[in-house]
């Protein structure tokens, strides 16, 4: 196959956070330096981690994507990482500009605009990649492997755990953007759709039917220890015994630092930011209002079950899966990186899997992503992407008819929302 840099595939990033430098990064270090040659993001600190990594000219640097895509198609390819409710807009428009597009999950925050933006993919013939990640994780593919050889039999249940690990929680889901429904969308889009579309692609079966219960139980105002400030630093009681004390968080050599945009301050210049900055509130005192924690139950044809758990009180991070077959069972701890399987029939035999450890975001399953969606661009394939939006629709159809269930206290009739969804695609 051609290469991506020796075909000439030019790049623009819409959205230069973490995701977005991240990838600006992947591209520097697989196809080298130059090949992003735009870049939109409002904070310019942000946009200028791009410019001097891929020497972005004057002409290519913009505020926001609306700017970026006035100009028409400048690139190629839009790696787009804007926030989850631009992504409807940014996305259509970007594909009707004529932009193969790889889009950060989740699709969008609204089934109609899920639904939306698969219909102007399919109009418009690009070639689009929904950023779920664990699909293309090797330890995901080696599970696969294990069900496809038959070694477990056929799946009777299947059970996840998503632990976002407690500091994880209050940086993202409390204190930063994705801690407010309004601002962003709820907590299981928002970062477990990756488990919801995972599940859902082991098990390869129609859902028919979802429950959840899930509430935010502890990051509530009315959990505050006594005289806790609104800000940490302005002299808070417990500072010493709080794990989410901003200065612990922000103020040490951690990933969060860096995630806030602190590097390169000085302790004084810290102390000033977190007066101000959403990431010194006291994780008590924010606005915001998705949950803590959620279970999700799932019913596939064929009376197969699924269970999915996510959970902020972690001391850890990671996703841990266990797999109960009619021949075998098999547990997976992903971040560990093992795979273990006993097989009934073998006199419970049991197996042990260590996947090497690869380098890269999401256990090096990012880069396994960009390669799939750039091989598709290359052969002008949409067929050799994994997780297209047909397919991300799918799988977010259960996510939304989660919440559904978890916020009106009922059981979703998941086949017959498909069923809806499925009428206007073949009409238009």
């Amino acid at each position: 196959m051609t290469s991506p840099r020796a075909a000439g595939l030019t790049f623009a990033i819409a959205g230069a956070g973490g995701r977005g430098r991240m990838f600006a990064q992947w591209l520097h270090d697989n196809l080298g330096p130059g090949v992003v040659v735009a870049v939109a993001d409002p904070r310019a600190h942000a946009r200028q981690a791009v410019v001097e990594m891929h020497g972005v000219p004057e002409a290519g640097r913009f505020e926001t994507w609306q700017d970026l895509l006035a100009k028409g198609r400048v690139a190629d390819v839009l790696i787009n990482t804007t926030m989850d409710r631009e992504h409807v807009g940014s996305a259509c428009e970007a594909m009707r500009l004529g932009y193969h597009m790889l889009l950060e999950k989740p699709l969008a925050t609204t089934l109609e605009h899920a639904r939306e933006i698969d219909r102007v993919r399919r109009e418009t013939g690009r070639i689009v990649s929904v950023c779920h990640s664990l699909r293309y994780h090797s330890v995901y593919e080696r599970v696969r492997e294990i069900i496809d050889s038959g070694a477990i039999g056929d799946i009777v249940s299947l059970d996840q755990l998503e632990a976002v690990e407690h500091i994880h929680q209050s940086h993202s889901f409390v204190r930063g953007n994705w801690g407010n429904t309004a601002r962003s969308t709820f907590m299981l889009l928002a970062k477990s759709c990756h488990d919801i579309d995972i599940i859902a692609s082991l098990v390869d079966r129609p859902c028919r039917r979802v429950g959840s219960f899930g509430a935010l139980t502890h990051f509530r105002t009315e959990q505050a220890p006594a005289g806790a400030p609104e800000y940490c630093v302005d002299g808070c009681p417990v500072a010493e015994t709080c794990p989410y004390h901003s200065m612990k968080v922000y103020g040490a050599d951690t990933p969060w630092r860096s995630h806030a945009g602190f590097d390169g301050l000085t302790r004084e210049q810290t102390l000033l930011r977190l007066r101000e900055s959403p990431y010194g509130r006291c994780v008590y005192r924010t606005d915001n209002d998705v949950v803590d924690h959620q279970v999700v139950n799932i019913d596939f044809e064929g009376d197969v079950t699924a269970t999915f758990t996510m959970t902020a009180f972690t001391p850890w991070g990671g996703r841990y899966l266990r797999i109960h077959g009619t021949r075998g069972y098999l547990e997976a701890k992903i971040d560990q990186r093992s795979v273990d399987l006993w097989e009934f029939w073998r006199e419970n035999r049991h197996s042990r899997f260590e996947v090497p450890e690869e380098a890269g975001a999401h256990g090096g399953a990012d880069g396994r992503l960009m390669k799939n969606f750039l091989e598709a661009v290359l052969q002008g394939d949409p067929s050799k992407v994994r997780t297209g939006t047909e397919e991300s629709l799918r799988t977010h159809t259960i996510a939304f008819a989660a919440e559904t269930a978890r916020r009106d206290g009922v059981v979703v009739d998941v086949a017959a929302m498909s069923a809806e969804l499925r009428e206007p695609a073949q009409v238009s």
